[in-house]
């Protein structure tokens, strides 16, 4: 698996996401004893706040910019991540650690789980109409370029690709690839553009409820390697590098 998926885009961070069906418990005591077994084992994971939409977040202590992890307990779903890791891989004891001693501290089971996600994101930060790029980048080959670039096509206003896969017969485990715009109407009307992020989300997703109880290390470390093998093969070479090419040819 490529260490370089970051190469081209101007910042990339993997996240994951445990949906679970019943609250999280959100006692003083459970909580700190869970955030203090993780700060154990990363001592920087020092920063502790609560977010405004009432989710409990831990981070490292770093300048912006610069490479972070961080753990965020929320109502019903478990989220951790690493924003700017020198490489996927880096992740992954995070990820082991947390999926390891959350069943304990956290006190759920698979009874619980509904789904787990796994997300990578491809920041290109681009002054201009990210609908526009996109079209003529991605789609200009498209049956639908006629429409999207045809001489009566004054300015592409919304062009945010999404489409999923199954990656089993089952249809248990599902991948999708997003891309968000950051784009409005009145910077198209004025011509008037602000620098704003253009993400290609690639997101692994698993449902329980289909096979045997799977741990859920095994199962992380399950999603992350088809999500290494998505983006090495596929998202990165076909859409992240084309896209990053195109900024840069307009720069």
């Amino acid at each position: 698996m490529s260490d370089s998926l970051g190469a081209m885009c101007d910042e990339f961070y993997v996240s994951s996401r445990l949906f679970l069906k019943l609250p999280l418990p959100t006692g003083r005591e459970t909580v700190l004893n869970f955030l203090d077994r993780m700060r154990k084992e990363y001592p920087t994971l020092r920063k502790l706040r609560r977010r405004e939409d009432g989710g409990i977040l831990l981070e490292e202590d770093n300048p912006e910019g610069e490479s972070r992890r961080w753990i965020r307990l929320e109502e019903a779903c478990l989220r951790f991540g690493h924003f700017a890791p020198k490489s996927p891989s880096e992740f992954r004891p995070l990820a082991d650690l947390v999926l390891e001693h959350a069943p304990y501290f956290l006190t759920f089971s698979d009874l619980d789980f509904d789904h787990m996600e796994v997300v990578y994101g491809f920041d290109l930060e681009f002054r201009g109409n990210h609908d526009q790029l996109v079209a003529e980048t991605l789609m200009n080959n498209h049956p639908l370029a006629s429409f999207l670039l045809g001489d009566e096509a004054r300015h592409v206003i919304d062009m945010q690709p999404y489409a999923g896969i199954a990656l089993t017969p089952a249809c248990d485990i599902q991948a999708y690839i997003e891309l968000k715009s950051r784009t409005t109407s009145y910077e198209v009307r004025t011509g008037d553009y602000d620098t704003h992020p253009l993400t290609v989300f690639l997101t692994v997703r698993k449902y329980w409820g289909f096979a045997e109880t799977e741990n859920l290390v095994d199962v992380h470390r399950t999603l992350l390697d088809h999500a290494d093998e998505l983006a090495t093969d596929r998202v990165v070479p076909l859409v992240v590098n084309p896209l990053a090419h195109a900024i840069s040819s307009r720069s």
